[in-house]
C-alpha cells in the first residue's frame, strides 16, 4: 500500500477518513465491499487492491467502517494497465496530458445512507489531487443489475448531456453492452433519471464529469457500469471551493 501519503487524515463531525495502514485495514475495506456489493459476507478482492491506496471512512464514535474506495495514480500511457482497461478501449486517453487516479471499488455500508460519509470520502481525494498535481480522475460508475429497462431515463440524460469528449471517449472492449444510441429511450425524465443514477456518479457529474456512450453488462458483479471521467481543471470554480472547504 502506499505511504507516501500515509498521513493524511481528515476529521468532520463523526466521521474520520483516513488511508489504509496494513492488511487489516485492507481485509476490512475487503469485507465491506463485499457486503455492500453482494448483500452478504464475504471478501471482495482482486489484484488491483495491492497496486491501489485506500481510503476508510469510519464512525469514531463506535470505529465501524462505514465506506470506503480504492485509488491508483497512472500515467496516461499506463491507462492500459488499469482495471477499467478491462472493460473499455481506452486508446485516447493514452494521449492525456497529465497525471490521471482511477477511482474504484467506491462503497457505503448498507442502511448508512449518511450524505458526509461520500463527502468525506471526496475530501480526502480533494487533498490528494491538490498534493499530487493531478489532472484527472476516472473509473466505473455501476447501476445495479443488468435490466437497462430500469435505466432508460437515465442513460437518455447521460446520452444527451454527459457523453465524453470524442477524443477522449471509451470505445467499445466488452462483449456485452447497452448502447445509449440504440432506443427506444424515452424523453429524458430528469427526476427520474437523477434518482435511478448511483450517488458516485451524480458526484462526478455535479462536478463536470462525462460519461462513455454505452454501459457494460457485467453479469459477475450484477451491474451495468459507465466509464465515467473528470478533468480536474473542468471542475466549476463554486464546487472546487466547497471540496476545499471539506478538505481543510
Amino acid at each position: 500500500m502506499d505511504r507516501r501519503n500515509a498521513s493524511l487524515l481528515i476529521e468532520k463531525g463523526r466521521y474520520r477518513a483516513r488511508l489504509a495502514q496494513c492488511a487489516q485495514d485492507l481485509a476490512r475495506a475487503q469485507t465491506l465491499r463485499h457486503l455492500a456489493f453482494h448483500g452478504r459476507e464475504g471478501r471482495d478482492a482482486d489484484a488491483f487492491d495491492v497496486l491501489s491506496s485506500h481510503i476508510l471512512v469510519e464512525d469514531m464514535c463506535s470505529g465501524v467502517l462505514v465506506g470506503c474506495c480504492r485509488f491508483q495514480p497512472l500515467d496516461a500511457g499506463a491507462i492500459s494497465q488499469s482495471y477499467a482497461a478491462q472493460y473499455y478501449e481506452l486508446s485516447g486517453l493514452e494521449r492525456f496530458d497529465g497525471t490521471l487516479v482511477e477511482l474504484g471499488r467506491f462503497c457505503v455500508a448498507p442502511g448508512r445512507g449518511d450524505p458526509d460519509i461520500l463527502r468525506l470520502a471526496w475530501a480526502m481525494l480533494t487533498r490528494y489531487v491538490d498534493e499530487n498535481d493531478v489532472k484527472m480522475l476516472f473509473g466505473c460508475a455501476s447501476f445495479s443489475g443488468t435490466d437497462a429497462t430500469r435505466y432508460r431515463d437515465a442513460f437518455a440524460m447521460l446520452r444527451e448531456r454527459h457523453l465524453a469528449p470524442d477524443r477522449w471517449r471509451p470505445r467499445v472492449k466488452a462483449p456485452q453492452v447497452v448502447r445509449f444510441d440504440a432506443g427506444p429511450w424515452a424523453k429524458v425524465d430528469t427526476k427520474r433519471a437523477l434518482l435511478a443514477m448511483p450517488p458516485l456518479l451524480r458526484s462526478y457529474l455535479m462536478m463536470g464529469g462525462w460519461v462513455s456512450d454505452h454501459a457494460v453488462v457485467d453479469r459477475q458483479m450484477n451491474t451495468l457500469h459507465v466509464f465515467t471521467g473528470l478533468e480536474i481543471a473542468a471542475i466549476p470554480p463554486a464546487r472546487k471551493r466547497l471540496l476545499r472547504a471539506d478538505a481543510a
